[in-house]
């Protein structure tokens, strides 16, 4: 089904083009013709007359456009993941299958029921007032009623929700109908028809797309990218679109042609080694997707799991790539001041070449980094530290909101102690300069020191010295500062040799129960 008609290839020296491809409402969609830029929102709602899925704000925060998006795994098993459909280029669904709303109503119609069972709950639980962002809701919980055959327990619940807002009926009805939802007969997708159309469509070639006016590019090995980047080392390199999307949406920026990382395998590859650590390296590729690269780090480090449900919403999470937000270089990213404080080196590639570079070292600048003129990040290498009390390790974020904010300031500290001697450190920060980095001074007045009050106030003395963090609309300097000081005397208190503090003790949200390594998230 053509959606559009095919536009002239203007570059004699490109790949033929071809129609994107993908699937939704059960059968293969083709489209063509239009900008690579146009979003996944604009093309549902003006070309598929899909109204279900709502616009709010247009830059991935509210959830009222929520979908799931799936694909095929490498062992051929359809995984699925929400993500925001207004600042999703439809491109990026080549290859892959689109579920909305109309499709969870039509599974309900199936059964015989008017509504699905997390539907019909809502509305069992007063869950909709004004319904604006009810079909985002609908999705996120669909997406947990597909996953886990009971309930989740209400904390995990309302984390796999913090990417929808709603200022109507509250949260608590909401929850309510995510118990509830399991109390009907169960009725889950039957997804062999999608496996079905989703094999069929990956042995078509890689995807060339082209607009009115630009091209889109989505190689699918490290070595096409490669080539490809060094052949148009202008072109816009394109991840999960959590933020070149709001260059479309909010700034109506041009993108000129797009390369497309997304299909690259290798890119997405997350593997532990034993070398150059004591506890061994893990190595992350840049494409793997923010829920999966927190979700490793966070099995290696429990310390950071606090974050990794803190970051962002699972919406963003699994659309935006850990490659794509270090390389941003916002000096208010949440992965740079903890990977910053694990000494993290970045493997960056230009054609055959390889070279590997402290994340230390990358940013030059606000929103400037070192990579080179046809050069593109492509792994991350991190050294795990050795298991306390040796090497300790935290990570703290301050926000005015606490699930799906931009932070204020972020912190990533780590010490080695020799006894109660500091033999080393690490205070990553990120808010409190014009790029996320490291605190010499304060590292300084840490290092041959024993870990005690003493040096914790020497210690802060020195970090008011080594930034000067300006006024803005989420805090003043001043507020930093003192801010920054508060967290680092929150790590003497919950690292220190004698009667440490517990979480319950340092955190005015209730301390999350321990769950198992790679948790439903």
């Amino acid at each position: 089904m053509s959606l559009a008609s095919q536009a002239p290839d203007t570059d004699p020296g490109a790949p033929p083009c071809r129609p994107i491809r993908f699937v939704h409402r059960g059968q293969v969609q083709e489209v063509a013709g239009l900008p690579p830029t146009t979003t996944v929102l604009q093309w549902l709602r003006e070309h598929a007359r899909c109204s279900g899925t709502k616009e709010g704000c247009a830059e991935g925060d509210c959830g009222a456009c929520t979908v799931v998006v799936g694909a095929l795994d490498a062992q051929g098993v359809l995984q699925r993941h929400t993500v925001n459909a207004c600042i999703q280029l439809l491109p990026m669904l080549d290859g892959k299958a689109l579920f909305t709303v109309e499709d969870v109503t039509a599974q309900g119609v199936a059964q015989g029921v008017a509504l699905h069972p997390c539907q019909q709950a809502l509305v069992d639980c007063h869950g909709s007032q004004c319904g604006f962002c009810t079909p985002g809701f609908v999705m996120s919980l669909w997406q947990v009623y597909e996953r886990h055959a009971t309930p989740l327990p209400r904390i995990e619940l309302a984390e796999a929700l913090a990417g929808n807002l709603c200022r109507c009926t509250g949260y608590r009805p909401i929850l309510d109908a995510g118990e509830r939802m399991h109390d009907a007969p169960r009725q889950t997708l039957d997804t062999a028809p999608t496996v079905a159309l989703l094999q069929g469509l990956a042995a078509q070639p890689p995807l060339h797309h082209a607009g009115p006016s630009q091209h889109f590019h989505a190689p699918r090995t490290l070595a096409e990218l490669a080539a490809l980047r060094l052949a148009l080392p202008e072109a816009t390199l394109l991840a999960g679109a959590t933020d070149i999307g709001l260059w479309v949406t909010k700034q109506f920026r041009p993108l000129g042609d797009i390369v497309h990382l997304g299909r690259v395998a290798e890119l997405q590859a997350i593997t532990r080694t034993s070398d150059g650590s004591p506890d061994g390296t893990l190595l992350i590729g840049a494409g793997a997707s923010l829920e999966a690269a927190w979700q490793a780090l966070s099995m290696a480090m429990p310390e950071l799991r606090e974050l990794w449900k803190r970051f962002a919403s699972p919406p963003v999470r699994h659309a935006g790539t850990l490659g794509g937000n270090l390389a941003n270089g916002s000096p208010i990213g949440d992965s740079a001041p903890v990977l910053l404080a694990l000494d993290a080196r970045l493997l960056l590639r230009r054609g055959a070449r390889l070279r590997e570079l402290p994340l230390s070292a990358f940013y030059l600048g606000h929103m400037r980094n070192a990579l080179e003129a046809g050069e593109f990040l492509q792994a991350i290498r991190v050294p795990l530290p050795a298991p306390a009390p040796r090497e300790v390790l935290r990570a703290y974020k301050v926000s005015k909101r606490r699930d799906s904010d931009i932070a204020t300031l972020c912190a990533g500290l780590w010490l080695r102690l020799e006894g109660e001697t500091i033999t080393a450190a690490r205070l990553g920060w990120g808010g409190m300069a014009a790029t996320a980095c490291r605190a010499p001074q304060a590292e300084a007045a840490l290092v041959g020191q024993p870990w005690n009050e003493a040096t914790l106030r020497r210690a802060q003395a020195a970090l008011a010295l080594d930034f000067h963090p300006i006024d803005d609309l989420r805090a003043s300097a001043a507020y930093r500062r003192q801010a920054a000081a508060g967290l680092l005397e929150r790590f003497w208190l919950e690292t220190r040799a004698q009667q440490p503090l517990p979480p319950e003790q340092v955190q005015v949200w209730p301390a999350r129960p321990s769950a198992a390594p790679g948790g439903p998230p």
